[in-house]
């Protein structure tokens, strides 16, 4: 079994806003400070991968960040150059549009640098995901062939607003671009379970990032998640979760069929991204 991560930050611990260190230091996940351990986890590529391999996993979605007003920034450039190092990293850049006037050219600008998604932030960067002023960019998306993910349902992050994270707003965008891979990522956390579940269900590119949701609740969240075990992946949200095992071993002990949960954990990923 091939395991995919498909929602880590490799933002460093200067590049956060210190509140975020604070926040990873009451969250109590890391027994160590938190400056330090992520210092040496995102040391180089490598020490990475060593990390990674102690947590059984193969691949890893890598995020870019442009989100000065709340958790800190990483530049795509930045990203690709970490992740060029190994297939196993795969790179996701970030545009934020207000920081990013040419918002297509840019992103073929990122996906000649490698890579091989997009990620946005709504609930960070303040924008709905159906604004017509990103159209263009969406059209960009599809024409390339690669996924959008984005954040949808709730944060706790100070600033952040969780208006701009309900799923509903999707549904205009797969409409309008039904050939768009849109992953939708935290499944709509907290007020939008049923509403992200629907959709996945409703638009054949639609699909479901259960990062962030502890997976012994995740029959309770969706009931029917056997349903649409074919488009759903797993993430981390690493270095939020440091136990990455811990939560791979409970995904693989829900009872659910063996497809179902090799699909989750890295064969729904392995086809979105054709990886080897």
């Amino acid at each position: 079994m091939k395991i995919v991560d498909f929602h880590i930050h490799i933002t460093r611990a200067d590049q956060y806003n210190s509140w975020f260190l604070r926040w990873l230091e009451e969250l109590g996940n890391i027994k160590e400070d938190p400056e330090e351990y992520l210092n040496k986890i995102l040391n180089s590529p490598k020490s990475l991968l060593s990390y990674l391999d102690s947590q059984s996993i193969h691949y890893a979605v890598c995020l870019a960040e442009d989100n000065p007003m709340l958790t800190g920034t990483i530049s795509n450039q930045e990203v690709a150059e970490f992740c060029s190092y190994s297939e196993r990293l795969i790179p996701f850049a970030n545009l934020n549009p207000y920081t990013v006037k040419d918002l297509r050219g840019e992103l073929e600008r990122c996906v000649e640098m490698g890579h091989q998604g997009l990620k946005l932030y709504p609930t960070y960067q303040h924008f709905y995901p159906n604004d017509s002023r990103l159209y263009p960019l969406y059209e960009k998306v599809q024409e390339l062939g690669i996924p959008v993910m984005f954040h949808t349902g709730s944060s706790s992050f100070p600033g952040a607003k969780i208006k701009y994270g309900d799923p509903l707003f999707l549904d205009d965008v797969a409409v309008d671009f039904p050939n768009l891979t849109i992953i939708m990522s935290h499944a709509g956390r907290g007020f939008w379970y049923d509403k992200a579940f629907f959709l996945c269900k409703l638009h054949k590119k639609v699909y479901l990032d259960i990062t962030g949701l502890p997976p012994s609740r995740l029959l309770r969240y969706f009931p029917e998640l056997e349903k649409i075990s074919s488009k759903v992946v797993f993430g981390s949200d690493w270095p939020a979760i440091v136990d990455i095992k811990k939560n791979i071993e409970a995904i693989k002990a829900l009872p659910i069929s063996q497809d179902a949960r090799l699909n989750i954990l890295g064969q729904n990923a392995i086809r979105l991204l054709a990886l080897k």
